[in-house]
């Protein structure tokens, strides 16, 4: 005949087991954190132009600097400041401005990474672009590849901007968690 204790003994004995392998396990999935430097090169004209006006007061020849605007962008990602650096990938995406003066841009773009150690992978960024200020922040709301899960935000300085001409280069400086 059994016994009720032992039962109970051994009901205790597996879930206490269970929750213990369970707290050690979970707590070894930390997230990692990578930082990211990178720079961005837009250009609304001349040679090569990465970006383009699609809509706006007075249709796709509006200026980006106009509000209501909405650009769409293919622009070259290096890994230096100089267009001519090394190529890591491409920011594909759109920037609606959305500040009745004109001077901020609300952006939602992808990072796909087509080199180096991030190659496939992907990061998705959105926010608002004060662009007169030389540090705005914006947060980096998902990724694919070895950024599956990531959260963060990122620190984008001004490096060069020519307002006459619609050009400028970007460093983004991004903290991410991933796991």
């Amino acid at each position: 005949m059994n016994n009720p204790l032992n039962l109970t003994s051994n009901l205790f004995f597996i879930f206490t087991f269970t929750i213990l392998y369970a707290a050690y396990t979970f707590s070894t999935f930390q997230p990692k954190q990578t930082n990211l430097i990178f720079y961005v090169h837009d250009h609304f004209t001349g040679d090569h132009t990465t970006a383009i006006t699609v809509a706006g007061k007075t249709g796709p020849v509006s200026n980006i600097l106009n509000f209501g605007t909405v650009a769409v962008v293919d622009d070259p990602v290096t890994e230096g400041p100089n267009i001519d650096s090394t190529l890591i990938g491409r920011a594909q995406g759109m920037y609606v401005n959305s500040q009745l003066d004109g001077k901020a841009v609300y952006m939602f773009f992808s990072v796909i990474f087509t080199s180096g150690e991030f190659k496939g992978s992907s990061l998705e960024i959105q926010g608002y672009d004060k662009f007169e200020m030389k540090e705005r922040e914006f947060g980096v709301v998902s990724g694919t590849g070895y950024f599956r899960f990531v959260k963060g935000y990122g620190i984008m300085e001004t490096e060069f901007m020519d307002i006459a001409t619609l050009r400028a280069t970007l460093k983004l400086n991004v903290t991410l968690k991933h796991y």
